[in-house]
């Protein structure tokens, strides 16, 4: 058996829509095979499993294509049409369903396309029961001989009334979760709903709170998802929050799964920060087990100096949600998450949750009487850049040499205060630069060398960077 698997990622299995793995052919052995694997540990009986998806036009066929391996299995597919990753995570685990099934890109552009599989608890399946669904799919190409793309309902509509349902009992629990409190319904707000998932699940929450929105990319056409909107691109958002004059604003990604804040004047609040302000939230009110948090290897160094100041500990683990949550299991941690916007508050959710941080966020502006500048203001971040490496293959860092003398350059140059990360992405064919310190001059210098070692041996192109 492999000690990793080969095609699910970090966030389950993405790519290209159309191409392998997400070809019609593969996507309906994969149903199968998550089927069989299911029903061999519910010893032969058969799985129930919700399927939810966003707004990527590749999204519906696709989702039917794996609903049909599903069924051929003998699995029983509850079709939710468009909902978000959260809430399939929330529903499977009210309702004791065996898993559900996520077809997504999150924050990818609408040309890609992906498929989560979550566990009966709402949690990301474990990375022993990802390869065993991978080595039933493998056993399944290769037994089929046929290169035809499978018969089977590839459209597979959700039955509405049941799907409103469901969307329905999400928002109940959401409701639920909010501070109710005469405060709330006097927030203004912005939400930028990503023209994904939430553009319809959102200004129903809204309403429901009473809280006055302005909504923004909330009409999907399928090709417009994370366009220039969202977590990934905030800044429309953060300028219209500032010039409403509103309270806050936040940015979900395409699935739902992060968020991205701004305060009334402007400013962007990432992951890190809503973690900081979470966590001296949490301790004042005796609510942090531990003093402790979780983070990522990504995680700006500043955070943690920031919260030794206050006597809580940062404890980082490998890039991924998924990763953050076994590390606050294992910890007992209640709060951890990562600068891309996904925030778990374990004794809520198993996973990160756009809508739930959002909840918080707004509690925390309700309870204490804050703006959320002023909540942040005692945390600076370091100057971080964050560059990508289009890579064809990914052989280990440590083998590439030019790289490591430049790693090497690198920190002993950004000394103690100062952190260099290089890895490659979890979900697309990427190598990760990042570099912080206290010296931005520093920082781009660094980072731009690094970028340029990668590239040497083995980058196809730079697409782009970050910049805390």
């Amino acid at each position: 058996m492999t000690e990793k698997p080969q095609l699910f990622g970090t966030d389950g299995i993405r790519g290209r829509a159309g191409e392998y793995p997400l070809d019609r052919r593969t996507l309906f052995h994969l149903g199968a095979a998550i089927a069989n694997v299911l029903a061999r540990h519910r010893t032969g009986k058969p799985p129930h499993l919700l399927l939810g998806r966003d707004t990527r036009e590749s999204s519906p066929w696709i989702a039917g294509t794996v609903a049909a391996g599903l069924e051929s299995a003998g699995a029983c597919v509850i079709n939710a049409g468009i909902l978000t990753t959260p809430a399939v995570a929330f529903l499977v685990r009210e309702h004791g369903w065996d898993a559900g099934v996520v077809v997504s890109a999150s924050h990818n552009p609408y040309t890609d396309n992906g498929v989560k599989v979550l566990a009966s608890s709402g949690i990301k399946l474990s990375e022993d029961w990802e390869i065993e669904i991978e080595e039933e799919l493998t056993r399944a190409r290769q037994l089929s001989v046929s290169t035809a793309e499978p018969d089977g309902d590839c459209d597979h509509h959700p039955a509405s009334r049941l799907a409103e349902e469901l969307k329905g009992e999400y928002l109940r629990w959401l409701v639920r979760l909010a501070p109710g409190t005469a405060a709330l319904r006097r927030l203004r707000c912005v939400v930028d709903c990503a023209n994904g998932a939430a553009s319809e699940l959102a200004p129903k929450l809204l309403e429901q709170l009473g809280i006055e929105a302005h909504i923004l990319h909330a009409s999907p056409d399928g090709r417009n998802i994370n366009q220039a909107c969202g977590s990934v691109h905030p800044e429309e958002m953060a300028r219209r929050t500032a010039r409403e004059g509103a309270d806050l604003g936040v940015a979900f990604d395409g699935d739902a799964d992060r968020a991205i804040f701004a305060a009334r004047n402007g400013q962007v609040l990432n992951g890190d920060i809503v973690l900081y302000v979470s966590a001296l939230e949490r301790k004042r009110r005796d609510a942090l087990p531990h003093n402790l948090v979780v983070g990522t290897l990504m995680t700006n160094f500043a955070v943690e100096l920031a919260l030794a100041q206050h006597g809580i500990a940062l404890r980082r683990a490998a890039v991924g949600d998924k990763y953050v949550l076994e590390e606050m299991l294992r910890s007992g941690a209640e709060v951890g998450g990562e600068a891309s916007g996904h925030i778990i508050f374990a004794s809520v959710a198993r996973g990160g949750d756009g809508f739930v941080t959002f909840l918080e966020v707004l509690r925390l502006v309700v309870e204490s009487g804050k703006r959320l500048e002023q909540l942040a203001a005692g945390l600076h971040l370091f100057p971080q850049i964050i560059r990508n490496v289009r890579v064809a293959e990914k052989p280990p860092l440590e083998s590439l040499e030019e790289l490591q003398r430049a790693i090497e350059d690198c920190r002993r140059q950004i000394g103690a205060r100062g952190r260099v990360v290089v890895r490659y992405s979890g979900t697309e064919p990427l190598a990760r630069v990042m570099v912080e310190a206290e010296d931005a001059t520093l920082v781009e210098h660094h980072a731009r060398r690094i970028a340029q070692a990668i590239e040497a041996s083995l980058g196809v192109q730079r697409i782009g960077r970050e910049r805390n």
